[in-house]
């Protein structure tokens, strides 16, 4: 699922923005970051979410969009 997720985005960035993503990680991993520079896309599993709790890591940023 997550590897579908990553091209999604990837296919959707590209199509409408014309922006190119350096991909990281693997979805067996459980975690995929597309980094567009000034933009990071984290793409995690339920498992690596809880462990990691990047929300409350990032509490006072801006949220622009969050999928669950």
């Amino acid at each position: 699922m997550l590897q579908s997720l990553s091209r999604t985005v990837e296919n959707a960035a590209k199509a409408k923005f014309g922006l190119n993503a350096k991909v990281n990680g693997k979805s067996d991993e459980g975690w995929i970051t597309l980094d567009y520079g000034d933009l990071i896309v984290h793409i995690f599993s339920a498992h690596q979410r809880d462990y990691y709790q990047l929300e409350d890591l990032w509490a006072e940023g801006k949220m622009l969009l969050r999928l669950k």
